[in-house]
């Protein structure tokens, strides 16, 4: 059906690739999903997201987790740590998420000081991730987080570990180091593990630690066991969506991480080209611009080179606007003068009456 004049044309762009429909299943993964790939040996591809977009590629491309991360802090919102996030931010990352991710596994982060204060505090911010469409919640620690864990769990909702490197307690561990590098240290984790898995949690994440010690930890748990910087020997990986893009603006270079685009620079160069247009002006061209009817189009060129005033551009009787010249406004003084002036004194309207 032809377009009329007024449409607005809206592109849905679809990968090119046909590999990348064919790589979802169409249903939705759970977490008998999960053990079932455990069961079979084969890995969870987990990443993050923040935002629709990304959850909708993710989605297309097959992806089986997605952790709507509190690194949001640092990826979205440009903070130098991942404490600054609040839960209203997180829930607004989760809700766009969610919208997006069809099939995907969709896990929320629980910021800093939302579940440590008390059990009510987690079930109720646990609760709102839930709300919000996550199928699951992650917080950091083990042993003294257990309490948090089996109140939300005794609640009905799914939670998972996060262990080794755990950001939110960053300064207690001196800054991004590798946890875990001796048998001593990997059995402290076994033992936070452990007391995850009896306070009720379906899973735990390993960050930042040697693949050995990694192992170590997943062979002793009845636990799905996924790793970010924590070797092959787990049960599925998790990224950075924005380090494996290339898109992340920051110092922050993890070694763990493959790089499978440049979007800073894809992102960088397109702006460079349009902002040359723009000032060239060859942007926009005819093709950007909505179509009129041919005598529409010479009556109003006419009135253009005429200098005609439009109805709305009129000033007092007998005076015209020169084109291109812009009338502010009347003071609102001015107005009430006016209005006391022809109506017999009626008084200013306050802010209420405009509301």
């Amino acid at each position: 059906m032809p377009q009329s004049a007024n449409t607005i044309t809206t592109v849905s762009h679809q990968p090119s690739d046909s590999s990348a429909q064919e790589a979802r299943p169409a249903r939705k993964v759970t977490v008998a999903t999960l053990a079932a790939l455990r069961a079979r040996g084969e890995r969870a591809v987990f990443v993050t997201a923040y935002d629709y977009p990304t959850a909708v590629f993710a989605d297309r491309a097959g992806v089986d987790m997605l952790l709507v991360g509190d690194s949001a802090a640092m990826t979205m919102l440009g903070h130098p740590n991942t404490v600054a996030v609040t839960m209203d931010e997180m829930l607004v990352f989760a809700r766009a998420v969610c919208r997006g991710a069809r099939r995907p596994f969709v896990v929320g982060d629980l910021p800093f000081l939302s579940y440590q204060c008390s059990d009510r505090e987690a079930v109720r911010n646990a609760g709102a991730f839930i709300a919000a469409g996550c199928d699951a919640v992650k917080c950091e620690g083990g042993e003294r987080v257990a309490r948090r864990v089996r109140a939300m769990t005794d609640a009905g909702i799914l939670a998972m570990g996060h262990l080794g490197l755990t950001p939110q307690n960053m300064a207690q561990l001196g800054g991004w180091k590798v946890q875990g590098k001796t048998l001593a240290a990997a059995e402290l984790v076994l033992r936070d593990a452990v007391a995850l898995q009896r306070a009720g949690a379906f899973s735990i994440l390993l960050e930042a630690m040697p693949a050995e010690a990694a192992a170590f930890v997943r062979e002793r748990v009845d636990l799905l066991v996924y790793g970010i910087g924590a070797g092959p020997h787990v049960d599925g990986q998790l990224v950075i969506a924005h380090d494996v893009l290339g898109n992340f603006v920051g110092d922050v270079r993890p070694r763990f991480v493959s790089r499978y685009a440049d979007v800073d620079d894809v992102v960088t160069n397109a702006f460079l080209s349009y902002a040359a247009d723009v000032r060239s002006g060859r942007f926009p061209t005819p093709e950007h611009c909505y179509p009129i009817e041919p005598a529409h189009e010479a009556e109003i060129r006419a009135a253009r080179v005429a200098g005609a005033p439009s109805a709305c551009s009129s000033g007092s009787a007998g005076s015209a606007a020169s084109p291109g010249s812009f009338a502010p406004p009347a003071p609102a003084d001015a107005i009430a003068s006016a209005g006391a002036a022809g109506h017999g004194a009626s008084p200013a309207p306050t802010v209420g009456a405009l509301q």
